[in-house]
């Protein structure tokens, strides 16, 4: 493993964090403030973020790998980083079809990451997915393709509270004759879903459900739900929890997985 000797914590941003890793080929895990950034020999692998379906999701709503396939290359792959592997020496999905999602899945979740780029919060060195090398891509193109996403959704609608705050309809509008894929959107705007629950509704890549949802925001259709009343203020107690507000990122435990898709099973 290539030894990381950037004093990482300096950077002002994520993006040069990352640009600073990948001169020296890291492998490890970088933790933003929304999602992480998976790196191998300085090239991106795998990105996730709370703010966009991961991978199993998509391929599940999309009909292209039937739930017990999913969860049987989680238990079986997950353990040895191979999940991806999994499927496709299974004959469940072709390694082209893993890779075209891999790499939808990357570029939507690098987006959140970097649409604010913030600093960087934490690198793990060596930390590995459990998903497993499918394709790998260099930093600036990941950086690069961010920018211009959020570029191109600015200039459709500059409020980027639409990606990431529950959203509601505008009363009293017209919605007739709305395009295809824009109508099927809509519809899945009932003022508690947010722009990735909606694209996990629809088995639909996150960024085109950005772009439709700016649209509807841009015609004068959707905007940002009205922030729920704050809940009371909890008592003190002899055993505070962790602040509500705080995020921290983990590996999945494939086991964890597995007990949380058997209860959703059995209700």
């Amino acid at each position: 493993m290539t030894r990381v000797t950037t004093t990482w914590t300096t950077l002002e941003t994520t993006s040069a964090a990352l640009g600073a890793l990948a001169t020296e080929g890291a492998s490890g895990a970088l933790s933003g403030e929304r999602g992480i950034v998976y790196l191998s020999a300085g090239r991106v692998v795998h990105v996730e973020s709370a703010f966009t379906p991961d991978l199993g999701a998509l391929l599940i709503r999309s009909g292209a790998v039937p739930p017990d396939g999913w969860w049987d290359a989680v238990d079986r792959g997950g353990t040895q980083h191979r999940v991806g592997h999994r499927l496709v020496d299974s004959g469940r999905l072709t390694a082209g079809a893993l890779e075209v999602c891999h790499l939808g899945a990357l570029f939507d979740a690098a987006y959140f990451v970097l649409a604010h780029d913030a600093r960087a919060q934490r690198f793990r060195p060596g930390a590995v997915h459990w998903l497993g090398a499918v394709r790998s891509v260099a930093v600036d193109v990941v950086v690069r393709e961010s920018g211009r996403r959020r570029a191109l959704l600015d200039r459709i609608w500059p409020d980027p509270a639409i990606d990431t705050a529950p959203l509601t309809r505008v009363p009293g509008t017209d919605t007739v004759d709305l395009p295809v894929r824009r109508g099927r959107t809509l519809t899945q705007v009932d003022g508690v879903r947010t722009a990735a629950e909606i694209a996990s509704a629809l088995a639909c890549r996150t960024y085109h459900t950005l772009v439709e949802l700016r649209r509807l925001a841009a015609d004068g259709l959707v905007r940002a739900a009205p922030p729920a009343s704050p809940a009371p203020a909890p008592s003190l107690s002899r055993h505070p929890g962790p602040d509500p507000g705080a995020v921290v990122w983990h590996d999945p435990d494939t086991a964890l997985l597995r007990r949380l898709r058997d209860a959703l099973e059995a209700l």
